[in-house]
């Protein structure tokens, strides 16, 4: 290293020694006793000389020009070698602060264009030549108070119209008691040499400039690009000072240009040199990350500050003195650079030698360019080779600390990826791995929800719910995680079509209901009418609005969450907003990267693992599309994701979609449907597949089939009416929920995802009226992920089908739950029948006994009896019962002959109140009455000795009729009241409440309505619409 370092200081040497024998100034005849003979100097156009040697010298005068034509002008006169400190020429010149210097030249060709050079004359000056002022630097003048220092190189031009040039400089020097005068050569030739010297010069200095420039360009685009090393603001700001300190020196282009005085200029250099010198240490220690010397440096840093405050405080006379001190710390910074750089050296950092020939480079231009030419050489012309060198080596240092930053960091990035991978792999084994355990946790805390909720205290409930919801997170989760690992393996394929975003939202919407946790968030979407359909993957769209909605519900105490839709150009914007915590700018840029999430601990059980939305933008890019967030800290925030429009079908919203399009109408559009059908190559023979005649009879099995697009439904009434179903198809889920109230169905087909009111809203619409068992319903979903599955069934579901949809598959679930509702039916019908059987033996006994009673003691009232046994007897077997209503004058001659009966049998203590209206037309369930009566006569008035009455009451009210039953016999407790319609074990035996409250479900949307005080009595009441539905017997649904 040291031999390197030797030769690179001789290349140094040798490179300055042949720029100086370039730059070298021609042997000249020099100016002796004031005059310089060049008459026989052959001037070129490409060499200068200089116009040094002895000057006439009039110290403490100045002597006009025109004063050196007479002889008489020069008496008095001295003379001065110029250049020269006047100072040092004699003790006598010590106390003069102002002078005239004179030079005659002898010319040989007077009549060229020559020019003068001047560099630097302490502190003002004018030139005269042939009496003829051409030039000045500041003022000068005997009066300190009038006299204005300015040291700048200037050059003149001009022609002689003599044989001669007397050139005068008038000189004065106020600031400096320890020189003055001219101290740089004055150089002199042709006006084509000289200019060419000046630019020369100065496009030397002004390269050197750009190269550092460049140097502190490339450090402040690092900077800028977030790279934050202090060494880097270092390296900067010394490229700064490093300009400033070249543009100050030799021929002062910012002295020049900042037009300063000497004070400031002398002051403004020494400044640049130790600011210099101190970032030079700075940036050396910051970028080799040397500690051993961190004393010295700081004790240096702070001696080099206080110089700089002291500089710019001093008075310039004492600034003189203190260079010395200045001198002396720059040699300290510089040894103390050197000590650093070998330091590193040694411990074995290879990039710090390209540090070490920089600072060699620049130490010295500083010793040579600096020291010795201001003390030895002060005509030293200007070189920049050190300079462009030392800040070469700089770079040198920046691209292989870079290359090997670059290898280091290409090492790195391999183990990363392999570490990547196998966290891939383990998080993918380990979603795997939790799966089923996790699963078979969720469905045992559930099953003991399930069967013992009732009976377990309230606490050990809410933490199995929260087990459960724990659970469901949980999954969640690990769908993330293998969803994560897919888009990074681009395992991940998008099946695209036209979908309809309305529907998507409208269940999105009902999937996350469930996560709210109570909390008060209203849930918006806001479409324009008609909104045309999207193109995308319904699946992975469903799951990119879910995990938007889902975060904004996370991140809202309370508020609104709201899903626009806009169209832009061929574009879709989807806008997820809400009125949560929203996000800071951090927060915002990182928000997308995996594992990143903002502060979730405003939720009760923790926010996930930061996921979600790194999936949603990966997913959304694979749609061509974009996804944006912007955010408001307390305000909310809001993310907006773009998708492409469905442009082949635009022309459709201008008018309205028909209910169901013809085959012409559809034609040519059935190449890719939104609901694909996979069927067998193989299909199955009618006699495989049809619904068992022996099972159904005559009957045709109805079905509702509800789905927004048109297509789909062509397609599954096409299929299921070769299973001999009668298929009926809306568009909508309020078309669906009006075709209920016209007849009775035996199975519904709802997709999920259906604007205005999806699946699962619908689904639970009609269990207000059904139960599970009574209408099954089945849905069709783009996906089978647990929150799918788990809002499906949440929301009264019996079964789903995950779309593409399997013919064969459709077909099977269908049987099924067609089959369900027959066999429910059935039990329906046995339950009625099992009513009109409750006729209890000894029920008839003693009717019959009060029939013989009375044929011995009043004949004609056992006629009565007996008339009305018959009656109640026909029309308790009647046909009518089996249908769904009957007129109420069937239910209320029923009824007379029961309470006849009853009345035969217990006399007083039975008592009826009829408060029935005439001609009330109204068609009831059969049964009903007769069951409320019969359970107040039984329950209510025989179970008190004394008896009681029952009051029947029919009440028109303006579009329905009020059936009530009274009683004011035992009474009912509160707890079975609670219990008396549900069915529970504990509740009363029987089933004719029951039934009778399920059929008014079923008919009229609302069931009994059952009050009761102890002791007191019990009213029963129901309410029928007045406008019945028509039902014949063929549309009631009924199997023989």
């Amino acid at each position: 290293m040291l031999l390197y370092l030797i030769l690179f200081i001789l290349l140094l040497l040798g490179l300055r020694l042949s720029w100086f024998q370039f730059r070298m100034i021609p042997e000249h005849p020099h100016a002796q006793q004031g005059t310089q003979d060049l008459s026989k100097w052959n001037f070129t156009d490409n060499q200068v000389i200089t116009l040094n040697g002895e000057w006439e010298f009039y110290p403490g005068v100045f002597v006009e020009p025109e004063a050196f034509v007479k002889p008489e002008g020069r008496l008095g006169r001295q003379f001065i070698q110029v250049p020269s400190n006047w100072v040092n020429q004699s003790e006598l010149y010590r106390k003069h602060k102002f002078a005239t210097y004179h030079l005659r030249v002898l010319l040989k060709d007077h009549d060229l264009l020559y020019g003068m050079r001047v560099y630097s004359i302490d502190t003002a000056s004018k030139l005269f030549v042939n009496g003829k002022l051409m030039k000045q630097a500041g003022n000068p003048d005997g009066n300190a108070s009038v006299s204005k220092p300015i040291n700048i190189p200037y050059t003149v031009l001009f022609k002689s119209d003599k044989p001669y040039l007397d050139i005068v400089i008038h000189v004065s020097n106020h600031e400096y008691s320890g020189k003055g005068g001219i101290n740089q050569s004055i150089k002199f030739g042709t006006a084509a040499a000289i200019t060419h010297e000046e630019f020369f010069t100065k496009t030397m200095q002004i390269i050197v400039t750009i190269v550092m420039l460049l140097h502190g360009l490339c450090a402040l685009i690092l900077l800028i690009m977030g790279y934050r090393g202090k060494g880097l603001v270092y390296f900067a700001v010394m490229n700064v000072f490093a300009v400033l300190s070249v543009l100050s020196e030799d021929d002062r282009m910012l002295i020049a240009w900042l037009q300063l005085d000497v004070v400031w200029s002398v002051k403004l250099r020494l400044v640049i040199y130790m600011s210099l010198a101190l970032f030079i240490t700075l940036c050396t220690r910051s970028l080799l990350g040397e500690r051993k010397l961190e004393k010295p440096v700081r004790a240096l840093t702070a001696l080099g500050i206080v110089s700089i405050l002291v500089t710019l405080c001093l008075p310039v006379e004492y600034i003189t003195y203190f260079r010395l001190l200045l001198l002396a710390i720059n040699a300290g910074m510089s040894l103390l650079v050197i000590m650093t750089i070998v330091n590193v050296i040694r411990s074995g950092e290879k990039t710090a030698f390209s540090f070490l020939l920089a600072a060699t480079a620049l130490s010295m231009n500083i010793l040579i360019g600096g020291v010795i030419k201001a003390r030895v050489w002060l005509d030293m012309p200007y070189y920049p080779v050190d300079l462009i060198i030392a800040f070469l080596s700089f770079a040198s240092f920046w691209f292989i600390r870079f290359t090997q930053t670059s290898i280091r960091a290409g090492k790195l990035a391999e183990q990363l990826l392999r570490a990547d991978k196998q966290k891939d792999d383990f998080l993918a084994n380990t979603s795997h791995e939790l799966r089923n355990p996790l699963h078979g946790m969720i469905n045992m805390a559930q099953t003991v929800l399930d069967e013992e909720g009732n009976t377990l205290r309230p606490q050990h409930r809410d933490k199995l719910k929260l087990l459960v919801t724990v659970g469901q997170r949980m999954s969640l989760l690990l769908n993330d995680l293998l969803d994560a690992t897919r888009l990074r393996n681009r395992d991940v394929r998008l099946q695209k079509h036209r979908v309809n975003l309305e529907g998507v939202v409208a269940g999105v919407f009902d999937m996350v209901r469930y996560m709210t946790d109570g909390k008060p968030v209203v849930l918006e979407q806001r479409f324009q009418t008609p909104f045309p359909h999207v193109v995308a993957d319904e699946n992975r769209l469903v799951q990119i609005l879910f995990n938007l909605v889902h975060n904004a519900i996370k991140y809202t105490r309370e508020g609104k969450v709201t899903v626009e839709a806009e169209i832009k150009e061929e574009t879709v914007c989807i806008h997820v907003k809400d009125t949560g915590m929203g996000m800071d700018r951090d927060t915002l840029e990182r928000i997308f990267e995996p594992y990143e999430q903002g502060d979730s601990g405003i939720t009760a059980t923790g926010g996930g693992i930061g996921l979600g939305l790194s999936i949603c933008r990966q997913l959304v890019e694979l749609h061509g599309g974009t996804l944006t967030a912007q955010s408001v800290p307390g305000q909310g925030s809001v993310f907006t994701f773009t998708l492409p429009v469905d442009l082949e079908h635009l022309d459709e919203l201008s008018a309205p979609s028909p209910f169901l399009e013809t085959a012409a109408d559809t034609e040519g559009r059935l190449e890719a449907p939104p609901m694909s059908i996979e069927v067998p190559e193989v299909l199955q023979t009618a006699e495989e597949t049809a619904v068992d005649s022996q099972q159904l009879g005559e009957y045709r099995p109805h079905i509702l089939a509800v789905d927004d697009d048109p297509i789909n439904l062509k397609i599954l009434e096409a299929m299921l009416a070769q299973e001999q179903y009668h298929v009926v198809v809306v568009t909508n889920g309020a078309d669906a929920l009006k075709q209920l109230e016209l007849r009775e169905w035996d199975l519904v087909i709802a997709d999920v995802m259906m604007p205005q009111m999806s699946g699962y809203e619908l689904t639970r619409k009609i269990r207000f009226n059904y139960s599970i068992s009574e209408l099954p319903v089945l849905l069709l979903t783009a996906r089978s992920r647990p929150e799918d599955v788990f809002a499906g069934f949440s929301s009264g579901a019996n079964d789903y089908v995950t779309k593409p949809v399997g013919a064969m598959e459709l077909k099977a679930r269908v049987r099924a739950l067609v089959e369900l509702k027959h066999s429910i039916h059935e039990r329906l019908q046995m339950e009625a029948a099992w009513l009109q059987a409750q006729i209890q033996p000894h029920f008839l006994f003693n009717t019959l006994n009060s029939i013989a009673s009375l044929s011995e003691s009043d004949p004609g009232r056992m006629v009565i009896l007996l008339e009305e046994f018959g009656n109640y007897l026909r029309k308790s077997f009647d046909l009518k019962n089996l249908e769904r209503v009957v007129p109420l004058d069937h239910e209320l001659e029923l009824l007379h002959s029961y309470l006849y009966i009853e009345k035969e049998r217990f006399g007083e203590r039975l008592k009826i109140d009829w408060q029935v209206p005439a001609l009330v037309e109204a068609d009831i369930p059969p049964l009903s009455l007769q069951t409320l009566v019969e359970n107040a006569v039984r329950h209510g008035i025989l179970a008190r000795a004394s008896g009681g009455t029952v009051t029947i009451r029919i009440a028109e009210f303006q579009a329905e009729w009020e059936f009530a039953v009274t009683d004011d016999g035992v009474g009912i407790e509160e707890d079975k009241l609670q219990q008396l319609l549900t069915g529970t074990p504990t509740a009363p035996k029987g089933v004719g409440l029951i039934n009778t409250d399920r059929r008014l479900k079923q008919i009229y949307g609302q069931g009994l309505q059952i009050s009761s005080v102890p002791h007191r009595g019990t009213t029963v009441k129901f309410r029928v619409p007045k406008q019945q539905r028509t039902t014949s017997k063929a549309e009631t649904g009924m199997y023989r």
